[in-house]
């Protein structure tokens, strides 16, 4: 049972990497929260300051009395939540709301948007790690990079780095640290397997967090850049976006519930074999996986083979995605496939081919519908999705 300050019959729902369940109440364009099981009392007064939090993360300043309306908890509870998130540098005070009418003005609270930083890192790149000192609202104050090592002994080394280099420019105090990197990621921040980076087992979470002193999560790159998608961009509840860089991988939301799996490796469609005619030998050490076709570099290559026409190429390396895709739509019913990588590379023929051979192998007419569409977050989006990590993990947000 909730408290009882809660509303009566509000269905419980949670936030991915928030340890406490929320109610299920519309915000922002409407979408529910993620559901879960029931709040212990014990962790009712946790569960209305992160309530309290998204709130004010989506609809932006409002009074105390705003707040009591919009989140079923009375008055004097949100009085005491708010004091307390003000103490602790999270929610200010804006001032007085224009009087329409009798009484005293109401003073407006928000998110105190300037008070604190997230430091984001994407290890998916090609070429180059990215890494930003970013805002609550997600958005990029500062960047810096480093260049990825030939050797994978130096990897670590070099994402400490850029990461100390990004605390050192945040100029306010930082929340957390997110980090997308390729490969399959556990709970507890441990790279269990990166192919592309000849990892295994390598506790990336928690190095970080001895170097820098930080809160730091980890998650395999894909399923940061759903939760941006999702948080700051156009994404259903109902999505998969395929994240194609050095490798290929997917993140999937089904009813606003981020999915990892049993062994954490949901979305590792890279390493599906989409070729029976042969092909391309993967890193992994297999023929045919679709890495091999769709990944940036094997894509760039093919292209750059004498006599190679473009269009051809990009339409059977689409047509080659949407033979990984065909089951996974079949069976979640999904309507939107999000593209997120070289839009040069994905938009265009190869989505084009997706879309047309993911029709050709699903029951119509249930999914002739289905959308392949570029991701609305652009180049940042695993950065951006980083920062969600941070503030769901630390403030309940997403």
């Amino acid at each position: 049972m909730f408290g009882a300050d809660q509303q009566r019959g509000a269905p419980e729902a949670t936030i991915p990497g928030a340890a406490m369940a929320l109610p299920a109440r519309a915000f922002g364009s409407g979408r529910p929260l993620r559901r879960a099981a029931k709040v212990l009392p014990e962790h009712a007064r946790a569960h209305n300051r992160s309530l309290v939090l998204q709130t004010l993360f989506h609809q932006g300043a409002m009074s105390r009395a705003d707040l009591s309306r919009e989140t079923g908890l009375t008055r004097v509870t949100i009085s005491d939540l708010v004091a307390e998130l003000i103490d602790d540098g999270y929610v200010a005070e804006l001032g007085t709301r224009e009087a329409t009418g009798p009484g005293k003005p109401a003073i407006l609270v928000d998110l105190d948007r300037e008070g604190h930083r997230i430091v984001g890192i994407d290890l998916s790149g090609t070429g180059r790690f990215l890494g930003a000192v970013l805002t609550l609202d997600g958005e990029i104050v500062a960047r810096h990079s480093a260049p990825v090592p030939a050797d994978p002994a130096d990897i670590l080394r070099v994402v400490i780095d850029l990461a100390r280099r990004l605390v050192a420019d945040a100029h306010a105090p930082v929340l957390g640290v997110g980090v997308g990197t390729p490969g399959v990621v556990d709970d507890a921040g441990v790279v269990l397997t990166a192919p592309n980076f000849g990892w295994t087992g390598i506790p990336l979470q928690r190095s970080l967090h001895d170097e820098l002193g930080l809160p730091v999560l980890v998650a395999n790159d894909a399923n940061a850049a759903v939760l941006a998608e999702y948080t700051f961009g156009a994404a259903d509840d109902d999505v998969l976006l395929v994240r194609v860089g050095r490798g290929v991988g997917s993140g999937l939301l089904a009813g606003g519930q981020p999915m990892r799996g049993s062994r954490f490796a949901a979305g590792e469609i890279g390493h599906v074999t989409v070729g029976t005619d042969g092909g391309p030998v993967c890193v992994c050490g297999k023929v045919g996986c679709l890495e091999a076709w769709l990944s940036e570099p094997a894509l760039s290559a093919r292209l750059a083979e004498p006599g190679a026409a473009r269009d051809a190429v990009l339409r059977d390396a689409g047509g080659r995605l949407g033979i990984a895709l065909a089951p996974v739509v079949g069976v979640l019913d999904l309507s939107e496939i999000v593209l997120s990588g070289p839009p040069e590379l994905l938009d265009g023929p190869l989505a084009g081919a997706c879309v047309e051979s993911l029709r050709t192998r699903t029951l119509a007419p249930f999914n002739e519908g289905v959308q392949v569409r570029m991701t609305t977050q652009g180049e940042d989006i695993v950065l951006r999705g980083a920062a969600v990590m941070v503030l769901s993990g630390q403030l309940g947000v997403s």
